[in-house]
């Protein structure tokens, strides 16, 4: 199982496809850029040129290798499809880097997934029971093998066949010798949008990879839609009984990119909007609001313009400190946060400071910056949380801890503002965080979001777990292998 040793929840990976365009797979290089937030671990693109699929692979980050000339011209044709990489499931090696190409009766297949299955254990066991053979311990494989083991005669027919089997929150992009495809989820959990570049279609992750290419966001992918291109024509099958989406809430709170748009408006702007109902709901006496950069500026902005209190950088962030130290020191290691994050003395001094963050999870970070901020100078500091308590893990593409290493699963409030040294600690409620979205309250009967952190009311059943932690897919080959 993948050791969780970040205080920041962290999605999946980011999707990105693209038919009859010339060039295609620079396209991607462009849009997976765009979607490094969705994921670092990892990045890869497969091309097809009319014949042949092509298929680069690295660790690391898009920058890193597909701005190299050398690489790109290994991945000829019009069409492609890449993908950003976080593990969830499965551990992090190059054989579990997508997209995954696979050669089927109708011809080939390749395919790239934003998300986590909630079934894909008790599938891929009975996969090979029936003699089945895995590569990767990723649960995508057993999507590519539930399509490859189908009756079914075409290859969308093959496809249906293997969604109806797969269960959790997911996006997909496949690419086939003439179709390029996008599916949803029947509860639309992950996000999967659809645009437009002259004559050529794109799906993506979210609409900020569309504006880096110059594209025109047509439309999301609807839940339960598989959306079918094929010669620059687009077709839409809805094979699943119709329902009410659920999109995961914390695209709205944190995932997405500020500038992507969701419903319409930037999530920027959503944020902003959580940090004016936080004051609403929790303002006092203080002298300066401060971010917990960069995940709390948007909702200290909200904040600090609702109150008319002053907005300040007591904390600066150092964006090259993951690239500066590859392999510290023990001495370095024990700095911690100070490695990341350094505080404005002068604009702390004596003053009763409001930080703000989206969220908070495990607490380790937050209290490592409140004492910065009372080294700094800070009289008093008072923790505002954009969002509800964290109270439940996520079994839908998000890595995060289990339940026995959430904060607030296992305090209350005022024992977690001591774990953490604040002066006071409010978090934005339930009801608040609906209304910031537009939707006035939660509909209890059928909640307009996957808000299960909150909630533990989950869309789709959890099978595939043990106890309180999620199980990965093992492998008898090292997860070390250069394989």
């Amino acid at each position: 199982m993948k050791k969780f040793n970040s205080d920041k929840l962290k999605e999946e990976c980011g999707i990105f496809g693209i038919s009859d365009f010339d060039d295609s797979s620079k396209l991607v290089a462009l849009g997976l850029h765009a979607l490094q937030h969705r994921g670092q671990e990892g990045c890869g693109i497969v091309s097809f040129d009319g014949k042949n699929y092509h298929s680069e692979k690295r660790q690391g980050l898009v920058g890193d290798h597909f701005t190299k000339s050398n690489i790109l011209k290994k991945l000829p044709g019009n069409s492609a499809i890449g993908h950003n990489r976080y593990s969830t499931t499965g551990e992090t090696s190059l054989r579990n880097i997508q997209p995954f190409f696979a050669d089927l009766y109708n011809g080939g297949l390749t395919i790239a997934h934003n998300g986590n299955l909630t079934n894909a254990i008790s599938l891929r066991n009975s996969l090979v029971k029936d003699g089945a053979i895995f590569r990767t311990t990723s649960d995508t494989e057993t999507i590519v093998q539930l399509i490859a083991k189908s009756k079914r005669t075409t290859i969308i027919d093959k496809i249906i066949d293997a969604l109806f089997q797969i269960q959790g929150g997911y996006s997909l992009i496949m690419m086939t010798n003439k179709k390029l495809i996008g599916v949803r989820d029947p509860f639309g959990i992950r996000p999967l949008v659809i645009g437009k570049l002259k004559s050529s279609y794109i799906f993506a992750s979210e609409t900020c990879a569309l504006d880096i290419v110059g594209a025109k966001y047509i439309r999301d992918v609807e839940n339960g839609e598989i959306v079918v291109i094929e010669e620059q024509k687009l077709k839409s099958i809805k094979p699943f009984p119709k329902q009410k989406p659920r999109p995961c809430i914390f695209e709205y709170i944190y995932f997405a990119r500020p500038d992507s748009l969701i419903d319409g408006k930037c999530a920027y702007e959503f944020r902003k909007k959580f940090g004016e109902e936080l004051a609403k709901e929790s303002d006092i006496d203080s002298d300066i609001i401060v971010p917990v950069p960069d995940s709390g500026v948007p909702a200290a902005i909200g904040y600090a313009q609702y109150t008319k209190k002053d907005f300040e950088l007591g904390l600066i962030r150092n964006h090259y400190v993951g690239r500066t130290f590859i392999e510290p020191t023990q001495h370095i290691r024990s700095l911690g946060v100070k490695l990341k994050l350094s505080s404005t003395k002068t604009m702390l001094k004596n003053k009763k400071v409001i930080l703000i963050d989206d969220s908070l999870v495990r607490g380790t970070t937050c209290l490592k910056i409140i004492k910065m901020l009372y080294e700094g100078g800070a009289k008093e500091v008072h923790v505002r949380i954009a969002c509800p308590e964290i109270i439940f893990p996520d079994f839908y593409g998000v890595d995060m801890p289990t339940k026995s290493e959430l904060l607030a699963s296992n305090k209350n409030t005022a024992e977690m503002c001591e774990y953490i040294g604040a002066k006071s600690l409010k978090f934005l409620t339930l009801d608040g965080l609906y209304n910031a979205l537009g939707k006035g309250k939660r509909n209890k009967s059928y909640p307009q979001f996957s808000d299960h952190y909150f909630t533990g009311d989950y869309p789709v059943k959890p099978l595939d777990y043990l106890k309180e932690g999620k199980v990965t897919q093992l492998s008898l080959l090292s997860g070390k292998s250069n394989s």
